[in-house]
């Protein structure tokens, strides 16, 4: 049992789901979509609260923070710490995924597709996974000695991937640049996919079967967050030399560019945590929606006449 609660939080901690500075946002105002407004793109509440009084016409989305819709969501609603509440006159076109909260439901609500939901994974000890080591503070000698490792870790990982597989880690990091929002929603919906999948084979998987497919969530978590993470370093970069250095720079030139930007960013208390929660999450989503960067579907279900002549799909 104690080998798949590690798996579990291995799977939590390689997305660094919440940040260490959580109680410092929770006095945040909330995000509040007005009765008789339209949001037409997707709503996202980062350590905060979000209300949905009038329209949301996509995709909502809370990270330690709660949803409460009083009026429509045409998307998903997607909290992960904190609790989702509907209304009487709530309606929800999506589904409703909910990891470390609730689902209040009050009569007269709908939610047109399913509901999920794991209150026991509580924010704190998500938090935890992703705080400062060892209890300390976030500018102590030991944690700002470890991000400056990490950091030197990901550029000899950058520099790996770009020399076996650069054209997989540009096309990658192209997809970030032209839909940063989408890929970020992809991601957050793929965490949480990866969590409860997690959970659910520990709650009843046997061992024998139980671990072993932990053990491969954990390796597709990692494969996905390390691969995202360096494309997006090479999509920071870019952009700094596209728009703000006016040059056109090496791929290697421009991923080093970018995760010393993200790294600057990543040593500020709080703000850098935050920083880098949103760009784990693109980076899984640019992870799953190119493959790797191969822009093919995961799965060819299409079976042509001349594929089974041949025996290939």
């Amino acid at each position: 049992m104690c080998s798949r609660v590690r798996l579990i939080t291995a799977v939590l901690a390689v997305f660094h789901l919440l940040p260490s500075g959580l109680m410092a946002a929770a006095d945040e105002p909330a995000i509040v979509i007005q009765e008789g407004s339209l949001a037409r793109q997707q709503v996202v509440a980062l350590g905060r609260d979000l209300v949905v009084a009038g329209e949301a016409q996509a995709d909502v989305a809370a990270i330690d923070g709660s949803v409460r819709v009083e009026g429509r969501v045409g998307g998903d609603v997607v909290i992960l710490g904190g609790d989702c509440f509907l209304g009487p006159r709530a309606l929800v076109a999506g589904d409703g995924f909910v990891l470390g909260g609730q689902i209040d439901v009050r009569q007269g609500a709908r939610v047109e597709g399913r509901s999920v939901s794991y209150p026991t994974v509580s924010a704190a000890w998500l938090t935890l996974l992703e705080g400062p080591s060892l209890g300390r503070a976030a500018t102590s000698r030991v944690v700002i000695g470890a991000k400056l490792s990490l950091l030197a870790a990901w550029l000899g990982l950058s520099l790996l991937l770009l020399a076996t597989n650069g054209r997989g880690v540009l096309s990658t990091g192209e997809a970030i640049r032209q839909e940063p929002f989408r890929n970020f929603f992809v991601g957050l919906t793929g965490v949480l996919a990866l969590t409860m999948t997690a959970l659910f084979f520990t709650a009843f998987a046997a061992a024998i079967v139980g671990l072993p497919l932990l053990a491969l969530v954990v390796l597709l978590a990692l494969m996905l967050k390390l691969w995202g993470m360096v494309a997006v370093f090479h999509a920071t970069g870019g952009w700094i030399a596209d728009h703000i250095l006016k040059r056109r720079l090496l791929p290697s030139t421009c991923t080093t560019i970018g995760l010393c930007v993200l790294g600057t960013l990543k040593l500020v208390p709080w703000a850098g945590t935050w920083v880098w929660t949103v760009a784990s999450l693109i980076a899984v989503g640019a992870s799953l929606t190119t493959k790797f960067g191969r822009q093919e579907p995961w799965f060819d279900l299409d079976v042509t006449p001349t594929s089974r002549a041949t025996g290939r799909l």
